[in-house]
Order: structure tokens, then sequence, then C-alpha cells
């Protein structure tokens, strides 16, 4: 009998069984993260501060390739797989399908947050719910810009954020440069968000990712915020979604022409005099 459910249970077609990856490793970085946010507000920087949080998201995202890097790759974010999209790593036919399950994932993350702090929100807030303010807590969820950022800043920021984001990516994974060492993929990948955080983070939240921002701010609007977490800061929701999937396309053009164009094996197989290192392994982002 068990066999039976467990068959029924197996999803044979691949890009199904990606989509479901997608869905669960999102989930697991969101959970984490949001969970390093919410401890640092609620908790009056009793329980943490702006280094937790980036580490919080940092080993989320490490955990998240751990839990599907073998099946889907573990994006995680709709800009890389976009970017995926765009050089050929990745069918264009599976994105919606990347992204539906990375927007699912953070949107039940979100659910998953709420009810776990629910009463520390509603201690903390008096029971109303606010964007800004000194009770302030949509930012556990969503990101919102410093309060001195315009529009045009914030959006370069992000826009520059996220491709530095692709080249570190890029970069980890190229095993014809240096790339990381076999089995240090997903501690790299979490540690180069974590510094993004750290260097890059004060001036947005470092969002650099739509699938991290927008399901988290839809949940926030229908959970007791309201349509403020769409109208504050000037309309700011649409800059995390478009400024990273730019940036995505920014990071790839500068790897590929500071770095890896330069950098291939010629036609017969051999390598250019001036290179060296292992040629085995395929680019991914």
């Amino acid at each position: 009998m068990l066999k039976k459910v467990i068959g029924w249970l197996t999803v044979r077609n691949e890009t199904i069984r990606q989509g479901l990856a997608e869905a669960l490793s999102t989930f697991i970085l969101m959970v984490i993260g949001q969970g390093s946010v919410a401890q640092v507000v609620i908790g009056k920087n009793s329980f943490g501060d702006f280094l937790s949080i980036n580490l919080g998201f940092g080993f989320g995202v490490m955990l998240g390739i751990h839990v599907a890097g073998g099946i889907s790759g573990a994006h995680m974010n709709a800009a890389i797989t976009f970017a995926n999209c765009v050089v050929g790593n990745l069918p264009w036919y599976k994105l919606p399908v990347y992204v539906i399950g990375q927007f699912v994932g953070s949107f039940l993350a979100s659910a998953t947050t709420f009810s776990l702090y629910y009463e520390a929100l509603m201690d903390y807030t008096g029971g109303t719910l606010s964007v800004g303010g000194p009770t302030g807590t949509a930012n556990i969820f969503a990101t919102y810009p410093s309060p001195y950022m315009s529009t045009l800043g914030g959006f370069i920021n992000e826009f520059i954020t996220t491709a530095v984001l692709l080249i570190g990516i890029l970069a980890i994974n190229d095993l014809k440069n240096a790339g990381a060492l076999p089995g240090t993929h997903a501690l790299s990948v979490g540690l180069l968000v974590a510094v993004i955080g750290m260097s890059l983070g004060m001036n947005t939240g470092y969002a650099i990712n739509p699938s991290r921002d927008l399901p988290p701010r839809i949940f926030t609007a229908v959970a007791g915020w309201g349509l403020e977490v769409f109208n504050a800061s000037n309309n700011w929701w649409w800059v995390p979604v478009v400024a990273p999937m730019l940036g995505s396309l920014l990071g790839i053009f500068i790897y590929n022409i500071f770095i890896d164009f330069h950098n291939r094996p010629r036609l017969d197989g051999s390598r250019k005099p001036d290179c060296e290192g292992d040629e085995s392994g395929e680019q991914r982002l």
C-alpha cells in the first residue's frame, strides 16, 4: 500500500519536478531570511542586528541550494532564471514553471513567518499593522528603500547590486577559471549573498530578486497591511521586480566581456597559452 501511495505521489515530468524543487528551496530561503528580519524588528535589536539578517539570507540561500540544487539548480530568483534562459542554459518554456514555483514558495514562506510570529507582531504593533512609522513591520516580508533614497537612486542600486550577484555566481560556477572547489558551491553562493548584504544592502534592503520581494508584498497586502505596501515610498514595489531582471543581464555581459569570452577552449580543444586550470565542467549560473 505504501509503495502505491509513493508511486502515486511521484512526479514523472521533469519540468514539474523542477518547479516543485524551486518552490521548496525558495520556501526554505524565505522562511530563514524573513525569520531573521522578524527577530531583529520585533525583538527591537535584542535578538539580532543587520549582520544577522545578512547571514540569515545567506545561509538560507545555501540551504536552498542543498535542497534543490541537483534537481532544478535552485535558482530561487526569477532574475537568475531569466538570465539562464538568456544564455541558453534553460529552455524558455521552463521560465514560467520556475517562476511560479518560486512565487508559490515565497508566498507560503511569508504566510508561515506571519503565523509563527503572529502573537509577537500583535504585541509589538498593538494590533495595528503598518508599513512605516515606529511600529512598521511590512519590511519583515518585503524590501523598502531608506527614507533618503530616490526612486532613480534605488533603481540604480538594485540594478548594480544584482549585476554584482550575477558576476559572483558566474565566477563561482566557472570551472575554466577559479571556480568554487567541489562541494563548496552552496556555501560560496550563500556567502556571496551575505557579503552583498553587508556591503551594498543599506540603501534598498538588497532585494536583488523579484521572487524574494513581490510574493511577500502581495501577502502583506492581503494579510492586513493593505495596499499601502504598493503605494509606499513613491510606489516602490516595481523597482525590486524590474531592476534585478535588467541587472542580471548587465552582470552576464560584464563577466562575458571581461572574462569568459577570452577564456574558452579553442575549436581544436586546446587552450590559449596563457590560460591554465581545469577545463572540465560547463559554466552554469
